[in-house]
């Protein structure tokens, strides 16, 4: 789709799981642009749907593993590259469920939670370095998490957009402009920061 825009574009499979998976996808790009000057880490999963004490050990590692491993190694091979030019940007993907509690997905809440920890400590060991580091907390979007999440909570797509004032759940691109704005040099005194892109979610 983004050479059909016209744009440049390569896949490197990975497995955030994996040290050096992440760090062959980081050589990748230096080797194919010559640098790198942004990163989103984005990959997640949302775990089984359960009250607290029917969560098991399987579950918690598998959410945390991804969610916030997944998310440390990545920024572990993203900053020294950033570094060797003094220059970058990178967001996290946190969520609402960084900054509030939420029924039956405690794993899933503790490793949102975590990644907004992450983001703050790595913005304050590379800002005066030149990397700024920052991660977007949205709230319900429209993605195959969220059909995924529903049924698993026994609700509607409907009933998630009345949690929201703005009276509707979000888009994925609302989430990619925010990101892109992180990431670019209108957000240049921003870092350790934590954006909520909620529809008002956390405003109540």
């Amino acid at each position: 789709m983004i050479r059909d825009a016209g744009g440049t574009a390569s896949f490197q499979r990975t497995d955030v799981l994996v040290a050096a998976e992440i760090e062959a996808l980081v050589d990748h790009a230096m080797k194919t642009y010559g640098r790198l000057d942004l990163a989103f880490n984005n990959a997640g999963v949302e775990g089984d749907v359960a009250p607290l004490v029917e969560q098991t050990e399987a579950n918690y590692d598998a959410i945390m593993d991804i969610n916030v491993k997944g998310v440390w190694l990545s920024m572990k091979y993203e900053i020294p590259r950033m570094l060797e030019r003094g220059d970058g940007a990178i967001v996290n993907c946190s969520s609402v469920a960084g900054v509030v509690g939420f029924p039956n997905v405690a794993i899933y809440i503790a490793s949102k939670h975590a990644v907004i920890g992450l983001t703050k400590t790595a913005a304050l060991e590379y800002s005066a370095q030149g990397i700024r580091i920052n991660a977007v907390n949205p709230a319900v979007i429209d993605t195959d998490m969220v059909d995924r999440f529903v049924v698993g909570l026994n609700m509607k797509k409907d009933d998630l957009s009345a949690l929201h004032p703005i009276g509707r759940i979000g888009r994925p691109e609302e989430v990619a402009e925010a990101v892109l704005w992180l990431c670019s040099g209108r957000a240049s005194f921003v870092t350790g920061h934590s954006l909520i892109i909620d529809g008002g979610f956390t405003a109540r």
